[in-house]
């Protein structure tokens, strides 16, 4: 029996180099056969053993670093970051990768592109790089959203959407970049689980979706820009959003303690509008704001507030909506403010408003402010209660909803479109409209809303002029209060 040849490496590394090199071959002989129209389906394939160094280093990359859960989630922001294109972030993560090849003894590979320097180059560009989101990303002035849609993209600025210049050359260009944005998180977009959502301490949020989700893979990057508006500040030319006595009547509704609710699309400005509204409120005003996603960023952009800000997550038992609430209500809160309103949480919120905590303010989707109630009171019927709709409506209407605003991008601008009182009138809920905005026209503010908003507004030490009405003194409040009650019914006092 013949003894076994020893194991050299020099032959085990010629033998290996001598197979990738065959692999290679055959990729570039299936992409060269590959027809031309068919370019942008087939995707860009890499050499095999590049693929290998790509995915060992994506993986090194993405796996957790520091002494502490602090220390990991910095860096998971600075991985993030770098992604998204922060200049000292990049370097931070191309030393990482240079350290790795120097660990690795790797220097270069067969089939690396001659447009890269060097293999760290070439694999930072692969893990890290953004492609084509790069051109678009170096004019940022004023960049609210990248939208990405197959091999589209979009972008917004001052709410308006408009197709950029840059496209994608294939899908597998889209796919290893949402790959890449998941770092963050040590997520995977996968055939299990197709979707993914990452979100900055910045308040960048990346939302992408996979195939057998969406029809095409999607990528949307929602920047935040860090501006702290006042209501004031809204007026100007430049966002004209509400005019300087809608600032008034919104200043008498924070100092009245009325119930607020905003309603608009994405990217009509609510937020902005409810960080505005906050502004107004005094610092040592104890304040609690639930959101799924930390997007106001209350602590940071108003460090001096007394605010409690939550971050709930519906999938986790032990953090959802419900559980916020009730630690929330143990938190001696004056107001709550709720980014919006979801199914579960519709209940705890109403109990929350109609039991002490005035001033309260939320958003909810509806497509105009009569069907707010209506919205609100179906998400409660949900959990099964028995509850009355009508009555259970009649309530909302009258100490949730009290005053309603809705906002929409009109002529070009981020507007208040309408604004005023939700009532509660012969079974279904009416708009006392303090304000409207007409296209091209303007806005048509009321003289002076219902009686009982008059009596309110006067014990709060507003006259009609101060409150942003039509200019009566505090004398000629008082008798109009007497002249509207004389009528009777529900909208007097």
């Amino acid at each position: 029996m013949s003894e076994p040849s020893r194991f050299s490496p020099s032959r085990y590394s010629a033998r290996i180099r001598a197979g990738m090199r065959d692999r290679v071959e055959e990729e570039t002989a299936e992409e060269s056969s590959v027809p031309a129209g068919h370019s942008g389906e087939a995707g860009r394939r890499l050499p095999d053993d590049f693929s290998k160094a790509a995915e060992d280093m994506r993986s090194y990359l993405s796996s957790p670093r520091g002494m502490t859960e602090e220390e990991r989630r910095e860096y998971g922001e600075r991985l993030n970051r770098a992604v998204l294109g922060y200049a000292q972030e990049r370097k931070e993560i191309m030393a990482l990768v240079k350290d790795r090849l120097l660990k690795l003894r790797l220097h270069e590979l067969p089939g690396m592109s001659g447009q890269y320097h060097s293999l760290a180059d070439a694999l930072f560009a692969e893990v890290i790089g953004l492609g084509v989101l790069e051109l678009a990303l170096q004019d940022r002035s004023g960049l609210e959203e990248i939208q990405v849609v197959g091999t589209r993209i979009y972008l917004m600025r001052g709410g308006c959407t408009e197709r950029s210049s840059y496209s994608f050359q294939n899908l597998r260009e889209v796919q290893r970049i949402q790959q890449n944005l998941v770092l963050y998180n040590n997520d995977r977009i996968n055939p299990r689980k197709r979707w993914a959502e990452v979100m900055l301490r910045d308040g960048t949020r990346v939302t992408m979706t996979a195939f057998g989700f969406t029809s095409l893979p999607t990528l949307t990057l929602r920047f935040y820009n860090a501006r702290a508006f006042r209501l004031q500040e809204l007026t100007e030319q430049h966002y004209s959003t509400l005019t300087p006595e809608m600032v008034l009547m919104l200043q008498a509704v924070l100092t009245c303690r009325y119930n607020l609710v905003l309603i608009g699309p994405t990217g009509s400005g609510k937020t902005h509008l409810l960080k505005a509204l906050i502004a107004e409120l005094p610092d040592e005003e104890r304040l609690v704001t639930l959101e799924s996603r930390l997007e106001m960023m209350l602590g940071r952009d108003f460090p001096d507030k007394n605010v409690v800000e939550y971050e709930t997550d519906e999938e986790d038992a032990l953090h959802r909506p419900a559980q916020a609430f009730k630690l929330a209500l143990r938190q001696s809160p004056q107001r709550i403010v709720h980014a919006e309103i979801r199914d579960e949480d519709a209940n705890i919120y109403v109990r929350a408003c109609t039991r002490g905590h005035a001033g309260s303010m939320t958003t909810v989707h509806a497509s105009k402010l009569e069907d707010v109630p209506e919205a609100i009171t179906d998400m409660c019927m949900l959990d099964g209660r028995a509850m009355n709709p009508d009555r259970l409506c009649k309530r909302i209407a009258r100490y949730v909803t009290q005053i309603g605003i809705e906002m929409r991008l009109v002529d070009g601008k981020r507007r208040i479109v309408r604004m005023g009182e939700i009532l509660w009138k012969e079974g279904e809920a009416e708009l006392d409209e303090w304000a409207v905005y007409h296209s091209g026209v303007g806005w048509k503010l009321n003289s002076a809303p219902r009686a009982e908003s008059c009596h309110r507004l006067a014990a709060a030490g507003y006259s009609l002029t101060e409150a942003g009405f039509g200019g009566l003194p505090l004398s000629a409040t008082t008798e109009l209060i007497e002249r509207q009650c004389a009528g009777g019914g529900e909208s007097g006092c």
